[in-house]
């Protein structure tokens, strides 16, 4: 049917879930906006690639997962509430406090089977397929079929719309030369062999840029960047030692060019799993030599780091990055890295804070975090004292601000 024809089964007090990013089902989106006897429904989001649908709260509430430029000025102006979550909690979490669910997602077309492929896709989606009152489905042809579980068989779609286009695309990050020392120092931290979980943007692209050289990586992570071909072009990326998934990197999203999708299409070295078994500690931190790596806004005295609020704004959320910091503390042989650049505004801020704001999230724990790095090295927090930790980090901050921080660790203690 029609996109408009299909949003009209849903009903009042319905709870809207879509997948994020690549998987948002565009056209179905579209209708539910046009929509105008909507009431009492919710429509949960994560990491949107589209402005938030505004509708009076007493007919769509929207809720968001984690902030991205679609929804980060609606919630600041209260058109968009945001759920605290764990990555790997979301599933457990919607089941919890939605009713009446329904599934909007983009589609890979059905394969000889019946099966329709979420594609980029899995996140929190796949494990509320089985138990959704409602699934409608967008049929697009660019979206690659992957394999995993993230399969939806026909039997279980409520309506279908087509509605081809290409995919949302990821900028590619210009990294610079901040970027690329970081990856430098963060590669001097990985060994051949090593299990890893890495994100998005220009200092994980440098990281991966690094590691080019490096032998038989296996890739156990939440989202599949763009490099991450590279990678396994160079012959880096093999997954030989993975005992769980033998051969298969796994991943519940994926979010780059056209390349990374072109790449996924039927790739059977790629594996999509749901968010609560990608992102689940219990599971990985079994994984011996499991290494994360995740960026931070700023990081306190104490290592505490702050991934979510930048000043007063509230700019995403905390999507897996505890997740896997707890994972890399449990791991035999694993280690957990926050990459941040020392500074911010044109190297009028230190990004190494002596204490967090009032009222700034702390993303992960003080114990949590076993290396700090800027482009001025490689701070070790694991196993060392607060004011080992506190002399670690100032050496590591823009030397122009090391001065007045040792200053700020005298008042508060820190430095007798």
């Amino acid at each position: 049917m029609k996109a408009d024809e299909a949003v009209c089964l849903i009903e009042a007090g319905d709870d809207i879930i879509v997948p994020l990013m690549a998987g948002e089902p565009p056209a179905l989106l579209a209708a539910l906006e046009k929509r105008e006897d909507l009431k009492e429904n919710r429509l949960f989001q994560m990491l949107t690639s589209r402005p938030a649908i505004r509708k009076k709260p007493e007919e769509l509430k929207v809720i968001s997962m984690f902030l991205a430029a679609g929804d980060r000025h609606a919630f600041q102006e209260g058109a968009v509430d945001l759920l605290p979550n764990h990555f790997s909690d979301v599933p457990a979490l919607l089941k919890e406090i939605t009713d009446q669910q329904v599934i909007m997602a983009t589609v890979s077309p059905m394969d000889e089977n019946g099966f329709f492929s979420l594609g980029t896709n899995c996140d929190y989606t796949a494990p509320l397929a089985g138990t959704a009152k409602t699934i409608l489905l967008e049929v697009n042809e660019y979206m690659p079929r992957t394999y995993g579980r993230n399969q939806i068989h026909l039997s279980e779609v409520t309506a279908l719309i087509e509605h081809h286009q290409p995919l949302i695309e990821s900028p590619v990050p210009v990294i610079t030369e901040k970027d690329e020392k970081i990856g430098r120092y963060v590669a001097s931290l990985i060994k051949d062999g090593d299990s890893l979980q890495i994100g998005f943007g220009a200092i994980p692209n440098a990281v991966m840029k690094s590691l080019t050289n490096y032998q038989d990586l296996s890739i156990l992570t939440e989202m599949i960047p763009d490099q991450l071909v590279e990678l396994y072009q160079s012959g880096a990326v093999t997954n030989r030692r993975r005992t769980d998934y033998p051969g298969k990197t796994t991943a519940t999203f994926a979010y780059g060019t056209k390349k990374l999708y072109d790449f996924m299409h039927e790739n059977k070295d790629i594996f999509m799993l749901p968010v609560n078994e990608t992102n689940d500690v219990r599971r990985v931190s079994q994984i011996d030599n499991m290494v994360t790596i995740n960026a931070a806004i700023e990081v306190d005295f104490l290592g505490q780091c702050n991934a979510e609020k930048a000043g007063n704004t509230y700019w995403s959320s905390s999507g897996g990055q505890s997740d896997f910091g707890v994972s890399a503390r449990l791991s035999q042989g694993g280690r957990g890295i926050i990459c941040l650049h020392s500074t911010t505004k044109n190297d009028s801020i230190s990004k190494i804070v002596p204490a967090l704001a009032l009222g700034t999230p702390v993303t992960t724990s003080k114990n949590d975090v076993d290396y700090v790095v800027t482009e001025y090295g490689i701070a070790q927090l694991r196993g060392k004292t607060i004011r080992e930790r506190v002399k670690a980090l100032i050496q590591i901050a823009h030397p122009k601000f090391q001065e007045e921080l040792a200053y700020e660790a005298k008042k508060l203690g820190y430095f007798l």
